[in-house]
């Protein structure tokens, strides 16, 4: 028997996760505040009789907002709002900007020319609308010059460009320094 990814399990439950909302039978509440298809407001009424509605008008009874009080239903084709629902979803996420952390290395003794072409690569990822995370790693005996190494990353940082701000001040982590910098909104 084949072994499958942990990715595979991960993706399927991705598929599972649908949007779950009560619908008919399901709704819990006595009262509901019932809207129809149209969109017009019959008012706040008995449960069974807001399904009684809903299946002359062979349509499901969807409750939209179970936390109001009374919860509000919609009298709506379930199939098709489920599927509005993720379309919704779906745009949401296109419309996100995802934002990438770019890192950059600094030597805690680096030379003027790799430091000129690390600010050049950072630049860059800064332009793109990348933030830059600038880690400077201790190793041995540089590791009691912490205050040396932070001032070597500070005047790296300053000499990206005016429209940067320190986005996370100087943090330690065992022998690695580092500091996020983007660009001012």
């Amino acid at each position: 028997m084949q072994r499958r990814s942990p990715s595979f399990y991960r993706r399927r439950r991705d598929k599972q996760q649908v949007l779950q909302f009560n619908a008919n039978e399901r709704i819990k509440a006595p009262r509901i505040l019932v809207i129809d298809e149209n969109g017009v407001s019959l008012g706040e009424l008995d449960t069974k009789k807001a399904l009684i509605i809903a299946k002359e008008r062979e349509l499901d009874l969807i409750e939209v907002q179970p936390k109001a009080n009374p919860p509000i239903c919609k009298i709506l084709n379930l199939g098709q709002f489920q599927y509005e629902q993720e379309k919704h979803k779906q745009k949401q996420k296109a419309r996100q900007k995802k934002v990438d952390i770019k890192a950059i290395r600094v030597s805690f003794r680096i030379g003027e020319h790799d430091k000129k072409t690390k600010q050049m690569q950072a630049r860059k990822f800064i332009e793109q609308g990348h933030k830059v995370k600038i880690d400077v790693v201790l190793k041995g005996r540089e590791k009691a010059y912490i205050a040396q190494a932070k001032t070597t990353m500070e005047d790296f940082a300053n000499s990206l460009d005016e429209n940067i701000i320190i986005e996370q001040p100087f943090t330690k982590q065992g022998g690695r320094l580092s500091m996020i910098v983007a660009k001012k909104s």
